[in-house]
């Protein structure tokens, strides 16, 4: 049942009405925004009501396009609320786990739809490669909130997903290639080169330079005019855009440009405003920079509205007969085996304490970046029976993830801070920083 334009305005402004009203409420219950969002496409759905149904295989390009613009916006917002400064002992662990235990998250994904689920090895690497990366968007209890926010645990959360949607990148292309849907050269050659060391190094590359720029030209910019503001939200956009698109010409990871992009242009604006208080003999929390905290707002409304939309739609896709047993038990698979495993491997030679491995082992949030790899696989021109197959297991492992996490976060994550006894009295979004660390 197709319910118009008319009847999206609707649904969309009724849902977000009810949320703003709700919201005092729902501080106080163990519930995230995602999953009343999910249960409005659940119920609206052909689940219960069929009120609507939206099909991903008919609308996969515009749903590709919709998630990797979420996923874009969420990066450079992850980015920005980087701390300063950058050190490696900081982001040792966030590094770890983006790379290391992403990789071995793929491997378990992949080894379990081989050998349990009977998948072709390509399929098998390519759902490792939907299902490896945790989400930018959907987490955002557990992430980071804002540009001085100090608590460890968020801070790993949330570093690691402002990276791992790009390193899932190369392990895509490896299942495509599998399946004869993208080249991989020579004994791999190709891959190796051009997916895995081009696409991560360059994309940094390209990332930090970009932002370092952007940072010195609106330095120079406020000099010459300091009544130049009003338009950081717009300075922000267009960053991503010429960061992503650049990206898209050389073929180097875009993912992980836009969120370096970000980082180095928090990072390089905080060190400039330092410099500057010293010329003019002012104190450095006058001259905060303007584009990455100025515009902070502006993008959390646009991952607001974009997590609302897509987990509506989300709802809208499943069926009863969606869930399956093979679906249900990739999900415990993914949630108890591979992310804890992976992150115990990862973090296995660090000093992390084991409550914080813990807690980074449950909190692998699947959401919006793995409905974008599975609209992008779907693209590149794959079977139709295996792009159902794919469709079945991604939507029931995000879904269940959406309901798992979002009813665990707020519990969870007083625990964890009364017991580091930094637990926030009133707001937990405005905790005191963690005295957990990670050597």
């Amino acid at each position: 049942m197709d319910i118009g334009i008319e009847g999206w305005f609707i649904l969309i402004g009724f849902t977000m009405l009810c949320i703003g009203f709700l919201a005092p409420s729902m501080r106080r219950v163990p519930l995230t925004p995602a999953i009343v969002y999910l249960a409005v496409g659940v119920i609206l759905g052909p689940t219960l009501l069929s009120v609507f149904h939206f099909n991903p295989l008919r609308q996969s390009e515009l749903l590709e396009l919709l998630t990797e613009l979420a996923v874009l916006v969420a990066l450079f917002a992850a980015g920005i609320k980087m701390p300063a400064p950058v050190s490696w002992k900081r982001w040792r662990t966030p590094f770890l786990l983006a790379f290391l235990s992403m990789a071995v998250t793929v491997a378990l994904i992949a080894a379990f739809g081989y050998w349990f689920l009977g998948l072709p090895l390509g399929l098998a690497v390519l759902l490792g490669a939907i299902l490896a990366p945790t989400d930018p968007v959907l987490a955002s209890d557990i992430q980071v909130r804002y540009t001085d926010d100090r608590d460890r645990l968020r801070f790993n959360l949330t570093c690691e997903a402002g990276m791992n949607d790009g390193t899932a990148f190369p392990f895509a292309m490896l299942g495509l290639g599998l399946l004869g849907l993208h080249e991989l050269g020579p004994g791999g050659s190709r891959w190796l080169l051009v997916d895995v060391a081009w696409a991560g190094v360059g994309g940094v590359l390209i990332g930090v330079a970009a932002g370092v720029v952007f940072a010195w030209a609106l330095h120079f910019l406020r000099r010459g005019r300091p009544d130049a503001t009003g338009y950081e939200d717009f300075l922000g956009l267009g960053m991503i855009g010429v960061v992503f698109g650049l990206c898209l010409w050389v073929d180097a990871g875009g993912f992980l440009a836009v969120f370096f992009a970000a980082v180095a242009l928090r990072q390089t604006e905080m060190r400039l405003a330092g410099q500057h208080s010293l010329e003019q003999e002012e104190p450095v929390t006058q001259l905060v920079p303007q584009v990455g905290v100025g515009a902070l707002v502006y993008k959390e409304h646009l991952e607001r509205l974009s997590e609302l939309v897509l987990v509506i739609l989300l709802g809208g896709m499943l069926f009863v007969d969606s869930w399956s047993w093979r679906a249900v038990a990739l999900a415990l698979f993914v949630f108890f085996v591979a992310r804890p495993v992976s992150v115990f491997v990862g973090l296995g030679m660090t000093r992390t304490p084991m409550r914080m491995r813990a807690m980074v082992g449950w909190f692998g949030v699947r959401g919006i970046g793995s409905l974008f790899y599975l609209m992008f696989a779907i693209n590149q021109g794959l079977d139709q029976e295996m792009a159902l197959e794919l469709l079945h297991l991604t939507l029931v492992v995000v879904t269940l993830s959406i309901v798992l996490h979002g009813l665990s976060a707020k519990p969870l994550m007083m625990r964890f801070w009364r017991r580091s006894a930094q637990a926030p009295i009133d707001d937990p979004g405005r905790d005191r920083p963690a005295t957990a660390s990670v050597g």
